[in-house]
Order: C-alpha cells, then sequence, then structure tokens
C-alpha cells in the first residue's frame, strides 16, 4: 500500500472492488498526482460444483477501511468519488436493501444447466443475440436468478431487488438504487443497440415473475448522488461528496488505460483476461465470439473475457513454490513456445471460447520439455494465446488497433509485456497508473462532479500518460515462435472440444 504527497486541490477517489481485493485510489487531477492508495483482500467461497461466491459485507467493510487508512489530509479533500466493480454478480436485496444470500461471482459456473434452459427458452443463441446482441454465457447473471429460485428458494421468494457487486456498493454509499447500462450490459438482459431492457431476455429467465420491476432504473453516465451522511461520516469524508455512478470493471478500466476513441486496444491480465477497443457503434458479432458490451461513457465496448489469466500464473506458481522474483528469473531459462508444452488454462471453466465444463490440461509433454520453466511459461503461453483467439475474431470484423495498452497484475511482468508484443505483433504500453479500472473510476468522478463540461475522452487524454520504461516493441523471430505455439494452442483446444461440451462423471 502506497501512500504519495499530496497538493492542495480537490481529490476524487476511484474504488475498485474487484475478486480479491477491494482497492481505493485517491487523484488529485490539478496536481495530476495519486495522493493515496489503499488495498484490503476477498476471501472468495469456490465448490467443487463451479460455484465462486462472495459475502457482500466484506466489500463494505473492506471499503470503509481503505477510505480511512487514507490520511486525514487526504480525505478532507475529497469532492467525488466512484465505484468500479467486477461485473455479472448477483446480490439478491430484500426490501431494507439487505443482501439475502452470497454473491454469486462472475466466474460462477454452477449455473449452467440454467443458462441453457434461458437460452433454449430464447430459441437458441442466434435469437438471444437478436433479442440482446448478445448470446448468453453462463457467468451472466440472468442465469443466477433461476439458480437462485431453485437452491435459495427463501431468497427467492424474498427478492425486491437485483443488483450488480458495484450497484451494491453504490446503493450502500448513497441509499439509492440504480445501474448504468456499461455494467448492466453485462446482465444479459440488456438490449445493447437500444440500451433498454430485453422483454424477451426477461421473460425467458422467469415467465411467472415481472423481473423489470426488481432491476433498477437506468442512469445516465454524467448523473451524480449525494453521499449518506451517515456513510460520510463512518469514512471520515466531508458533507457534500459527490457518488458518481461508476461502472463495471472493464467499462472503468476503458476509461484508465485510454480506451475512449477508436482503434485502442486495452488488455487487462487480471484474475480474468479482457481485450476491449472503443466504438462509436454496436459491434455485435452474429457467431457470439465477443460481449457486445455498452461502455460507460455513451459509446460501446467489444470485448473479450477469458475467465483464467493470472489465475493460471498463479496456479502453476504455487505449485512450483514461486514467489513472483523467481517466476520472471525461471521465464529466461525456457524458449517461447515452451519446447512444445501446451496448457489449456481452463481452471474456471471459460468463456472465450465458451466452454463453461472446461477443465484445464497439459498437453506436448515428453521426456525433455518438462521442467518447472517450461510448465511455468506455458501457463502465460496458454493465457495469452486464449486472448488472441478473441483478437483474431475482432480483426475479422475490422477492430483492429495500433498498440496495446496493459493493465492489471499481469502487466508488472517485462516478460508478459514482452510476450504480449510478440505474439500480437504490437507495440505495447503502460499507463503510469497501474491500476487502470481505480484510475478511470478516478477520472470519471472528477468528470461528472465537476459537472461534466468537457467531454469525458478529452479529460482522459489529458490524463492517461504511459511509462516509456515498461514499453515493448514486437521481435518477428519471437512472433514466428510464438505462432507456431499458438497453432500447437489451437490444434489441442480442438482435439480438446468433444470433452469439453459434455458433462464429465
Amino acid at each position: 500500500m502506497r501512500q504519495e504527497s499530496s497538493g492542495e486541490g480537490a481529490v476524487y477517489l476511484g474504488i475498485d472492488a474487484g475478486t480479491q481485493s477491494l482497492k481505493v485510489l485517491a487523484y488529485d487531477p490539478a496536481a495530476r498526482q495519486v495522493v493515496g492508495q489503499q488495498s484490503r483482500s476477498l476471501a472468495l467461497d469456490s465448490g467443487e460444483d463451479g460455484s465462486r461466491e462472495q459475502d457482500a459485507a466484506s466489500w463494505t467493510r473492506a471499503l470503509q477501511e481503505c477510505v480511512l487508512g487514507l490520511p486525514k489530509a487526504v480525505r478532507a479533500r475529497v469532492r467525488g468519488l466512484a465505484v468500479s466493480g467486477q461485473q455479472h454478480g448477483l446480490v439478491a436485496l430484500a426490501a431494507d436493501d439487505s443482501v439475502l444470500a452470497p454473491v454469486k461471482l462472475w466466474c460462477d459456473t454452477s449455473s449452467t444447466a440454467e443458462c441453457d434452459a434461458i437460452t433454449a427458452a430464447v430459441g437458441g443463441e442466434s435469437a438471444c443475440i437478436a433479442a440482446s446482441g448478445n448470446p448468453l454465457r453462463v457467468g451472466y447473471t440472468a442465469s443466477k436468478l433461476p439458480w437462485t429460485r431453485q437452491h435459495r428458494p427463501q431468497a427467492y421468494a424474498a427478492l425486491d431487488g437485483i443488483a450488480l457487486p458495484h450497484d451494491y456498493l453504490n446503493l450502500w454509499l448513497t441509499g439509492a438504487r440504480f445501474m448504468e447500462c456499461g455494467d448492466a450490459s453485462g446482465t444479459g438482459w440488456l438490449d445493447i443497440r437500444t440500451r433498454q431492457w430485453s422483454p424477451t431476455m426477461l421473460a425467458a429467465t422467469d415467465p411467472d415473475r415481472d423481473l423489470a420491476a426488481l432491476l433498477p432504473p437506468l442512469v445516465a453516465a454524467d448523473a451524480t448522488f449525494a453521499l449518506l451522511p451517515a456513510i460520510a461520516d463512518a469514512l471520515g469524508l466531508s458533507a457534500g461528496v459527490r457518488v458518481a455512478v461508476g461502472g463495471g470493471d472493464n467499462m472503468m478500466a476503458a476509461i484508465g488505460t485510454g480506451a475512449v476513441r477508436e482503434g485502442r486496444l486495452s488488455m487487462s491480465l487480471g484474475t480474468s483476461g479482457t481485450l476491449f477497443a472503443w466504438s462509436a457503434s454496436p459491434k455485435i458479432d452474429p457467431q457470439g465470439r465477443w460481449a457486445a458490451f455498452c461502455a460507460s461513457d455513451g459509446g460501446w465496448l467489444p470485448l473479450i473475457c477469458t475467465m483464467n489469466c493470472t489465475v493460471a500464473t498463479n496456479q502453476l506458481a504455487t505449485l512450483l513454490g514461486l514467489h513472483h522474483g523467481q517466476a520472471e528469473a525461471l521465464l529466461q531459462a525456457s524458449q517461447p513456445g515452451a519446447a512444445g508444452l501446451v496448457l489449456l488454462p481452463f481452471f474456471n471453466g471459460e468463456r472465450s471460447p465458451d466452454l463453461p465444463l472446461a477443465k484445464g490440461a497439459l498437453h506436448g509433454v515428453d521426456l525433455h520439455n518438462l521442467s518447472p520453466a517450461n510448465l511455468y511459461r506455458a501457463a502465460m503461453e496458454g493465457a495469452s494465446y486464449s486472448l488472441k483467439l478473441g483478437y483474431d475474431a475482432m480483426r475479422e470484423a475490422g477492430l483492429q488497433g495500433a498498440r496495446v495498452v496493459l493493465t492489471g497484475g499481469g502487466a508488472n511482468s517485462g516478460a508478459w509485456r514482452q510476450l504480449i508484443a510478440d505474439l500480437f505483433q504490437l507495440p505495447v504500453e503502460v499507463p503510469v497508473q497501474a491500476e487502470g479500472a481505480a484510475f478511470g473510476a478516478a477520472l470519471q468522478a472528477a468528470w461528472a462532479c465537476a459537472g461534466a463540461r468537457m467531454p469525458l475522452a478529452d479529460l482522459v487524454d489529458a490524463h492517461v500518460v504511459f511509462d516509456p520504461a515498461l514499453s515493448a516493441q514486437p521481435d518477428p523471430v519471437r512472433g514466428a515462435a510464438y505462432a507456431r505455439g499458438y497453432q500447437r494452442f489451437n490444434h489441442y483446444l480442438q482435439a480438446s472440444l468433444p470433452l469439453y461440451r459434455q458433462r464429465l462423471p
């Protein structure tokens, strides 16, 4: 946790509620300086059935601890804040705004059968795309609702409202239920073309209940709300602090990495891996190979999401007993392609490609290549190859950038930055502010709470700067080696599809 010196300008907080931790970043836009940061770890409950859940109360505790951990002088200067939250989770609300059940998260695959049933009720994947712009994926919020109806009937009977994780934190901060279209487009219920709820998708989820009445109103990107006085006191903040609408973590990361104009690619190497590009119009794939989401600024954000990114490298590092420095050094003992070793890194199942029942698999093992260095490299390459699959699909639709901006924990690895540059054959840049989602939320707060006096894209361009020491240039020789590794990855993936598409005993 880093504390930095501060000047005297207004400060805006970016709150990033992720899967593994909650982070708070305090930014002084006049000084263009981060004046404080705090982070707290979050626990994750995992089940063998694919369930991944958290306690919503742990988010509010972590948020309070983080804000109170900032210097008092910084808290006194806070004028606004915004929340970035992990997408797709289901927070089931009672009439008094209490939480009725553990929160099922984006990486929860226990509702696979319910996802299939909703898709069938609509008329298949193509019909889902026609109704909402997207196929329904198991991680999305929609399938979690019939799962709750079946497995937690008391919670479903008492259900008075549906919130996403970032919506719940906004509710705790303001006392108001509301949602913005960027995060809402990850529920499976929003028609991203019209930015309105899809009656078809809602009826297919539960034909006997008016789900639209359980959903909060959709609000504009520049809307702000008053911080509750009791919460201001609990956080040590001044009266009059405003809460901007925030958004999903991918939408806030787009702001924090500068993906607010066409032709810019941003990639997050976090627990999940994401690749997205801003668009002025909806970009819908008839094959459903990417998520056709809304951005949180009035545009759209076609996006690839893999459910296994640093999950894969962390699993192998734990297995091999490595800390970060050792893992980086170990990569120097292997070459691109990992001597033919290929890891399909589907520890959480997978969304891109859509294989919720998949498991991780190691291929290409022989008498010579099974070494710690090749194992760890295969994990990093496998996570990167999954993102390359999505990028190739996006390129077919003309969504191609001139560079890749990296964020997330994996961006701290020099070896991974170079791997992405070589594999994608594009220059890689890393923002000075490494916490892309938290920084994006702080910028959105600064923009909205100051009255949105300029286009958000202009403000972003003025504040997002890149660290030249962390850039990477593509090497065509290594690129050719990765191209061969990528071909092997695709070969093993295609051969494994029949297994991955059935539930094994």
